[in-house]
This record gives C-alpha cells, sequence and structure tokens, in this order.
C-alpha cells in the first residue's frame, strides 16, 4: 500500500528552501534524501570548516547546496520554507524561533519519521535507562517475530528508510528530551524509565526538560498506552496528564496493576494478583535500576507477543554496551565500563548494582549538576575514589562535605586524563574488589561521546599487564 503521508512529503518539499541544521549522523542520508527531492538545500553547522568531515563537506558540494559553519553560522538562517534542526539545536534557539514565526516548518528527522511512518511505533524516553529498555522491547519484539526497526538515540537513521516499512512493522525509538521537546506527535506506545535533573547546562529549566519528557505521551489519544515509573514522584503525577491506558512499573510497592519487580522475582499484576514471571537469577543484567527496565519493557510489549516469548529474550539479553560492561578480570579484581553513566542518578545504580567493594573512576564534563545525592553512594560502597576532568573537584567536595566532622576519609586521587586513573585503580585495586568506571559525567571536555570514552576506557584496560 502507497505511505500516502510520505508521498505527500515529497511532493511538498520539492523545490523549496530548506535548511538542514547540523552535520551529525541522522543529517548526512537526509540531505542525500533531499537532493534526490530536488530540495533547494542550505546546510549549517556551528563548527569551523577545518573541523568537519571533509568526504561530507566534498557530498555537499557536488550538490550545489550552500554549506554555512561558524560559530555565527546561524545569523543566516532567514527565509526558508523547512528547517530540519539536529537534537544539540534546540527549538528555543533565538534563529529558529524567528523563522518559525516568520512562517518556516521547523522539524527534524525524527518528528518527520513518526509524521510520516505507516506502522506503530514504541518511544522510549527517561533521564536514564532509556538505552538499555529500548534495546530489549527491540528484542523481545524481534524474538516475537516482528520486522522491527530501532532508532533514535540509536540506530541507525530511520526517516530515509520509511518508503520500505510496512504496516505491520513496529519502529522502536529512544528519544531524547532535546528530540521531543518541540514535538507535536507521540508514539502508540510510550515509555518514561524515569525523570531526574538532566541537561541542565541546555534546558532553560528544570521545567522545560520535564515538560519536554511528556511530549512522549502528550498526543496520545484514547487508544494509546503510556508505561511510567510509580517509584518516581515525576512520572507518577504523569499519569494525570495521560489521554490513553496508563501501566505502571515498580520496584517499591505491590502494585495492584503493572509490573513490579519484588524478593527477586519480575512480577505482573492485574486486579492485585501476581504473578511470577522471570527470576533475577536468569537476567544477565545487573542492578535493580535494570530490572525496573525489564519490567519496563515487559510492559510496553505486553499484547504484543507472549509471556513465553518476552521471558526467552529477556534471558538471552546481555545488556548493551557501555553500561556496566564486563571488560575484565586481572589479579582478583574485575572491571566494568559503565560510561553511560553521565549524570550522578545514573552512577548511584551503577553502584548499587554491586555487592563487592568498589574502586571509582568518575568525572568528565560539567552538565551544572548537583553532586550532593552522590556523596552518600560514594561513601557506602567506595574504597578509593579516582577523578579527571572538570566534575572531579565538585565530586571529591560533595564527598568531602558529607564527611566532615565524621572519622570517615575515603582515599581520593586526581589525575589528568583517564590513561592515568586506569593506572592508578591498578594500582590501588585490591583483589576481590569492582574497578567501575562512571563519571557522573558527559564526556565532552574529553572524548566526542560516552562510547568513545567507553572504547577507550575498554581498551586502557585490557591493556594492563
Amino acid at each position: 500500500m502507497e505511505n500516502l503521508k510520505l508521498k505527500a512529503f515529497e511532493n511538498n518539499v520539492r523545490g523549496k528552501r530548506v535548511a538542514v541544521i547540523g552535520l551529525g549522523v541522522s543529517n548526512i542520508p537526509l540531505i542525500d534524501y533531499l537532493h534526490d527531492l530536488g530540495a533547494n538545500v542550505e546546510v549549517f553547522d556551528q563548527r569551523e570548516l577545518e573541523d568537519l568531515d571533509q568526504d561530507i563537506v566534498e557530498k555537499i558540494n557536488s550538490y550545489n547546496f550552500k554549506l554555512v559553519t561558524g560559530k555565527n553560522a546561524l545569523h543566516f538562517l532567514r527565509g526558508f520554507n523547512i528547517i530540519f534542526r539536529s537534537p544539540s539545536c534546540l527549538p528555543t534557539t533565538l534563529q529558529l524561533e524567528s523563522e518559525h514565526k516568520r512562517g518556516a516548518v521547523v522539524t527534524s528527522e525524527i518528528e518527520m519519521l513518526m509524521n510520516t511512518c505507516p506502522c506503530k511505533v514504541i518511544g522510549v524516553t527517561g533521564s536514564d535507562g532509556k538505552t538499555t529498555t529500548t534495546s530489549l522491547i527491540y528484542e523481545i519484539l524481534k524474538k516475537g517475530g516482528y520486522n522491527c526497526h530501532l532508532g533514535g538515540n540509536i540506530g541507525i537513521p530511520l526517516f530515509t528508510q520509511v518508503k520500505d516499512f510496512k504496516e505491520d512493522d513496529i519502529v522502536v525509538l529512544e528519544l531524547s528530551s532535546f528530540q521531543l521537546m518541540d514535538m507535536e506527535i507521540s508514539p502508540e506506545i510510550s515509555v518514561i524509565t524515569n525523570v531526574s535533573p538532566n541537561h541542565l547546562d541546555k534546558h532553560k529549566s528544570y521545567e522545560e526538560y520535564i515538560n519536554a519528557k511528556k511530549a512522549i505521551f502528550a498526543y496520545q489519544d484514547k487508544d494509546g498506552k503510556v508505561v511510567l515509573n510509580y517509584d518516581n514522584d515525576i512520572t507518577r503525577e504523569m499519569a494525570k496528564e495521560a489521554e490513553g491506558k496508563v501501566v505502571f512499573f515498580s520496584s517499591k510497592e505491590k502494585l495492584n496493576d503493572g509490573v513490579i519487580y519484588e524478593d527477586g522475582v519480575i512480577k505482573e499484576c492485574e486486579d492485585g494478583v501476581r504473578r511470577h514471571l522471570i527470576n533475577t537469577k536468569d537476567i544477565h543484567l545487573r542492578g535493580v535500576h535494570n530490572y525496573e527496565n525489564v519490567c519496563a519493557a515487559i510492559a510496553a510489549t505486553s499484547g504484543l507477543v507472549s509471556e513465553e516469548v518476552q521471558i526467552e529474550a529477556i534471558k538471552e539479553f546481555k545488556g548493551v554496551e557501555h553500561r556496566l560492561e564486563f571488560v575484565r578480570e586481572l589479579d582478583g579484581v574485575k572491571w566494568y565500563n559503565d560510561s553511560i553513566g553521565t549524570s550522578p542518578s545514573r552512577t548511584i545504580a551503577g553502584l548499587n548494582s554491586f555487592d563487592e567493594k568498589i574502586v571509582l573512576i568518575a568525572g568528565g564534563y560539567d552538565k551544572n549538576l548537583d553532586y550532593m545525592p552522590l556523596a552518600q553512594p560514594i561513601i557506602d560502597k567506595v574504597t578509593k575514589l579516582i577523578l579527571i576532568g572538570k566534575t572531579a573537584r565538585k565530586i571529591s567536595n560533595a564527598v568531602l562535605q558529607a564527611t566532615k566532622g565524621t572519622d570517615i576519609m575515603i582515599p581520593m586521587y586526581t589525575c589528568w586524563d583517564l590513561g592515568r586513573a586506569v593506572k592508578r585503580a591498578r594500582e590501588v585495586a585490591n583483589p576481590g574488589e569492582i574497578v567501575l568506571f562512571s563519571p557522573a559525567s558527559a564526556s565532552f571536555d574529553m572524548f566526542k561521546n560516552f562510547a568513545e570514552r567507553g572504547e577507550k576506557f575498554k581498551e586502557l584496560v585490557n591493556e594492563l599487564e
């Protein structure tokens, strides 16, 4: 069956002035697609020309598209019919707001995907756990026989592939606050794993960040479904605003309806009756936060596949790279890569996943987050604290403030870079301890992203003798 929504978009874009902001991963195939449609495209990137991938620059030149670069690039954003923004270029950017008021359509690759997709979309957001939950949902549905497409923050850009999607396919998307904040369409099934302060270096306020998350279900109708974390005050209150069905999950409450983790078992609750689904001993993932992710994935896929399929897929799922990823054991010390730990709450979850004593390597780019909540988990779990990056002082100050007036003393070491931190951890870790790399900070002071940071950590650990 012909995709009429996609056809209408393609007819509308031909010959129009289209701006593409940012030469990120999702926008490269979009530029190819717009060229094939005959759009009049200009590309904007706030990096300097010499900092861009020169192969991509050559491609843009071969298309005869104008390329505007530099920190003032957006000052030339005027007179466009359609503007595709990258997630890092927020819709509150002055030039975007100005163009929108003038009449331009401001959208993104991910929003156009949802607007033109002929099949069911499941979207996952949250401050923590969204990648694991998204990936697990995808694996459950694949095990159930669906033709699935994984995208958003993970997977590959999907918009340019929509023409090949079938009505009975399912798209599974990980969605950030930056992608959601101007979205005017919601997935049919939405999941919010939790909400805690994050990205406050980019959002104007915590309230703006929370409202961005709400967009994942704000445009659902009565046939929609939203899966929410009952234990999180913010997400629990969101249920009052939902038009469709609300399904809760919890690791702290014995819900009458929903999915819970209790006493080492994942259970499904219906009218107060609790049925055991899977023992967490049979799950590769570690930590209560991951058991909550499992609960969310079960709630999202309920009704689409059988319980047997869910359980089988969960048992086979080994987790996602850079998320409490076991690297190696050396002289009785186990090393774990949790580079995805870009906020204090993520690192707290990582610390709570282990019963062993921990040598923690933390620190990185400062997102203007509060590190005091991290202090007590460090006191409870960590024998030595190794710090790097711009947040090193904030983390050490939080620990010192929490231990002031007590006889608690945690050895702390500040290192210039990750290589020195790994070597110091090798020197101070004792057999039976865990070395956990969970920065509680973003990566941008030293690395391109958390994945590059995690790969470097693994490389350094595997080189140890």
